[in-house]
């Protein structure tokens, strides 16, 4: 691989090259900021980036690596970062010129464990105004006339667009899965509180998840193993043993997996040629995927997911209602004004029901699945830039707390990307990403069989 080609790197690749000295850190940089001036200018991925900053990181990180320390596993890999988790060196603007020009003094804790790791903090991603569902400035790198999806619009497009090989986001109903389908890459949202969530913009606690953003399984569960921490900053953190999720990704299951296909009440929805790709998909798998229910009713769920968002939500962002809502778009006020309607007794009523729920679907794992298969999204991007999509299809398993992943397994008839969300038991991230592998792998040692199934 020539050095313009460094972009295509993935972060698993990348960190060995430069651990072994065949590239260094700034070469590595110096390519991805190569490929942001070639197609930045049309995907519009990055709210903050100053290329000499990065360069700045990246020859530090080779003077480090040179000196003969141990380095970290992700030492000299360019990182994006969505514009809501704090960084003490770049502006954290939040998506809402409210924030504009707002510089935190402190790190993240994502950003302190990837600067621990040896990650060069590369810049930051566009995001919807406050994580919600008003646009930004991004765009579908597929199609420039196609939303990229949202909220992480920024950071699922810079990783499609190889301007970096991972980036971080978050998601407090699709924002990870969503973008990540949309624009063809992996997207995790991992259990709740297994990634910690102090220094980024709250909107729920009880439904922000961190998001990771990469081209492969591998590349994922590298990240996965740098972030999953205890930070008694983060009321949902807990101390938990270190899981070597890259080791137990790239094994053999012992087993070969069996797939819950849900639906939901959603599918007739869903557009017709997503239909046909997950019908073929579910055909492919044969007697290894079994179509199931949910004990309670789609449309039940959904609404504890709105009482609890949107309570959440009209509380951690009253300082900007009361100060400066003339501001706020039409589509967040009235978002606002909804969550300030929410009674009590419905807020605590929805939270006194997830475990209930939980209990449901962790019974369908310890008797028979090892993954639920279901949609990402109702089909590929929508056209136009005034709605980043519906995240219906990801509210349930974001209440529940349970990991989620965008495969980019699929296209459309349009030509653009359509993600496969696989869901797995809390707590059980590294089965769920050695089961995508799984997935990966079958389909792709079987390409003649996929028909319309886009190459992996």
């Amino acid at each position: 691989m020539g050095v313009k080609d460094l972009h295509r790197l993935g972060a698993c690749e990348a960190a060995r090259m430069i651990r072994e000295g065949a590239v260094t850190s700034v070469e590595v940089v110096q390519a991805c900021l190569t490929r942001v001036r070639e197609v930045d200018g049309q995907v519009q991925a990055w709210t903050f980036l100053d290329p000499e900053y990065a360069l700045a990181q990246a020859r530090a990180a080779d003077e480090y690596r040179m000196s003969g320390q141990t380095i970290g596993a992700l030492h000299g890999v360019p990182v994006g970062l969505k514009d809501i988790i704090d960084t003490a060196d770049m502006p954290t603007e939040n998506g809402s010129v409210l924030h504009a020009g707002r510089t935190p003094s402190r790190d993240a804790s994502v950003v302190s464990l990837l600067r621990a790791a040896g990650a060069i903090i590369m810049g930051k991603t566009v995001t919807t105004e406050f994580a919600t569902r008003t646009p930004g400035k991004t765009r579908n790198p597929h199609n420039s006339g196609h939303t990229p999806g949202g909220s992480s619009s920024g950071s699922a497009a810079a990783v499609a667009a190889a301007m970096v090989p991972l980036a971080l986001g978050s998601q407090t109903t699709g924002s990870t899965i969503r973008p990540a389908s949309y624009c063809g890459v992996f997207g995790l949202k991992p259990t709740h509180g297994l990634i910690p969530r102090h220094g980024m913009f709250q909107l729920s606690r009880a439904l922000d998840h961190v998001g990771l953003f990469a081209r492969s399984v591998e590349d994922i569960a590298l990240l996965l193993e740098e972030l999953a921490a205890y930070d008694e900053r983060d009321p949902d953190s807990r101390p938990r043993a270190r899981v070597p999720y890259r080791a137990v990704a790239a094994e053999a299951p012992p087993l070969t997996p069996m797939f819950a296909f849900v639906k939901t009440s959603l599918w007739e929805r869903v557009d017709a040629d997503a239909r046909e790709a997950f019908e073929e998909l579910v055909g492919h798998l044969g007697d290894r995927v079994e179509e199931i229910e949910l004990v309670t009713p789609l449309e039940e769920v959904l609404e504890w997911q709105r009482a609890v968002g949107g309570a959440e939500i009209a509380i951690n962002l009253r300082r900007e209602w009361e100060k400066g809502r003339d501001k706020l778009s039409a589509a967040l006020r009235a978002r606002i004004e909804q969550g300030r309607e929410v009674r009590a007794l419905d807020y605590l009523g929805a939270l006194g029901r997830v475990p209930e729920l939980n209990a449901s679907l962790t019974e369908l794992f310890e008797q028979r699945y090892d993954a639920i298969l279901t949609p990402a999204a109702f089909g590929t991007a929508p056209k136009g830039l005034e709605s980043t999509g519906d995240p219906a299809f990801c509210a349930v398993w974001t209440l529940c707390g349970m990991p989620a992943l965008n495969v980019p397994l699929m296209q459309g008839a349009n030509g653009l990307p359509l993600g496969v969300q696989l869901v797995g038991a809390r707590h059980r991230d590294a089965r769920l990403l050695r089961t995508a592998r799984w997935l990966v792998t079958h389909l792709a040692n079987d390409a003649s069989q996929r028909g319309g199934m886009a190459q992996v």
